[in-house]
């Protein structure tokens, strides 16, 4: 019975992700194979990597950087979320990616990103970290109206979340059978329409399908959170979720408010981890 882990995106909510992964990295939980959606995906391939505290150590030293996440780096850029320093000047030189570890390690990594030219989700095994690879990392984290497409092949790609915020269904329909779910919202979230929804559609002009998908993505997201519920409710998916809303918005220059996220996870985790070991030696 193959076992897969899902984790969702939710840009720095994604610490919470990160305390749960150490949790369980440190209890040798093994999976079949894992998915990553947006922040699930940039931070969820150090689960492959096994490099426990790496996603809180450089997220806490390189917040308040302007070349990490800040609005300069949007305006002189199109990234918000500098592409050049996270996606490369950070895994190879300033606090190096395990690539070895990750390339060596069995366990398959998709990563979800969104065609621009259809607005649906693509999925991408990652069993290294060399060529087109970091570049799908970087598409699924990418925000509309905050980051530039980016492009891999023939294609233009943003952030998977517009396509399939939750990827459980994906991971069963690919032989997964009992899978572990990580959210970073509490039981019961419901996502609303973004109000700022008419000023993104003004910078997505030029991929309607692009704002289509957002316009979708609060009905697709109630609707997967409904059928993870479901699946949790069945026996056969483990869901770990915060108890209440993080309150940290996408963008933080505060470490401690990183590690408090961090340690919200790590807590949650540790509360359940007897619960985990027992669903996965099911």
């Amino acid at each position: 019975m193959k076992k897969g882990l899902v984790m969702e995106g939710g840009s720095m909510r994604g610490l919470f992700t990160a305390g749960v992964m150490d949790v369980f990295l440190e209890n040798n939980i093994v999976f079949d194979g894992s998915i990553g959606v947006s922040a699930g995906a940039a931070f969820g391939c150090n689960y492959k990597s096994k490099q426990i505290g790496r996603v809180l150590r450089y997220t806490k030293r390189f917040c308040r950087y302007w070349k990490f996440c800040s609005v300069r780096s949007w305006l002189f850029t199109g990234n918000i979320f500098g592409a050049e320093f996270c996606y490369y000047d950070i895994p190879f030189k300033l606090d190096v990616f395990d690539f070895d570890t990750f390339k060596n390690n069995p366990m398959d990594f998709y990563i979800v990103a969104t065609d621009v030219r259809t607005g649906k989700a693509v999925y991408h095994n990652m069993n290294d970290y060399a060529d087109d690879n970091i570049e799908w990392l970087r598409a699924s984290a990418s925000l509309p109206a905050l980051s530039k497409p980016v492009k891999i092949g023939d294609a233009l790609y943003l952030d998977g979340g517009m396509g399939d915020s939750i990827p459980l269904e994906y991971m069963q329909k690919n032989g997964y059978e009992k899978n572990i779910v990580i959210l970073t919202q509490p039981e019961g979230f419901v996502k609303e329409q973004l109000k700022v929804l008419p000023l993104i559609k003004l910078f997505t002009h030029k991929h309607p399908a692009v704002a289509q998908a957002l316009k979708n993505r609060p009905d697709m997201y109630n609707a997967q959170t409904a059928y993870v519920k479901e699946c949790e409710d069945n026996g056969n998916t483990l869901v770990i979720r915060p108890e209440e809303a993080l309150n940290i918005g996408s963008r933080v220059s505060d470490p401690e408010e990183l590690q408090r996220v961090y340690d919200i996870g790590r807590q949650t985790a540790l509360k359940r981890i007897e619960e985990v070991k027992s669903f996965m030696a099911d």
